[in-house]
């Protein structure tokens, strides 16, 4: 799936042993609260967003499909999103069919970045957010929200050892730390 999907753009603050800081510049995003526990069972949120941007809206277009998808722990439940392509204004975009799909503006935002391969199954994703909190807090800094794992490719047609994931962590950055 990546590689071929826009992708959020962003710049490397710093680099260190086994992970990165990176800075994201604002996004939209397709939310949705995905029911149940954990990400095993979310293929059913996966089709309700894709619906949105396969024409699941209300003027029936299609929006390009982009990579990753993000899954995290929100204080709700499990949450997933999709990034909209960056040629979309939040005021252009359609509104979803799917009344518990939400469309909304991000900031910015910096976090410390672990990438793996494989398979990305809600206990070693949430060891890997686990690793990835003591790493940076090893380091001195200083999460700021829950950790949100991003898929880049379709965990049904891509080989385990081939497929790009990740963790971010979102975390304080003063700009004063600034880049390599």
């Amino acid at each position: 799936m990546a590689g071929i999907y826009e992708e959020p753009e962003f710049e490397v603050l710093r680099e260190y042993k086994r992970f990165e800081v990176r800075r994201y510049a604002g996004s939209i995003q397709a939310r949705l609260l995905a029911p149940g526990t954990g990400w095993g069972g979310t293929s059913g949120g996966f089709r309700r967003i894709a619906g949105y941007i396969f024409g699941g809206n209300e003027r029936g277009q299609r929006i390009a499909m982009t990579a990753p998808v993000h899954m995290w722990q929100a204080e709700e439940g499990p949450m997933m999103s999709f990034i909209m392509p960056s040629e979309h204004a939040l005021e252009d975009l359609p509104r979803p069919n799917d009344g518990d799909i939400e469309i909304t503006q991000v900031d910015g935002y910096v976090v410390a970045a672990l990438r793996f391969s494989g398979f990305s199954r809600t206990p070693k994703a949430r060891a890997l957010m686990g690793k990835l909190t003591r790493m940076a807090e090893t380091e001195g800094l200083n999460p700021t929200g829950a950790p949100i794992l991003a898929v880049y490719d379709n965990p049904g047609t891509t080989l385990p050892f081939m497929r790009r994931n990740e963790i971010l962590l979102p975390i304080e950055w003063a700009l004063s730390e600034g880049s390599l």
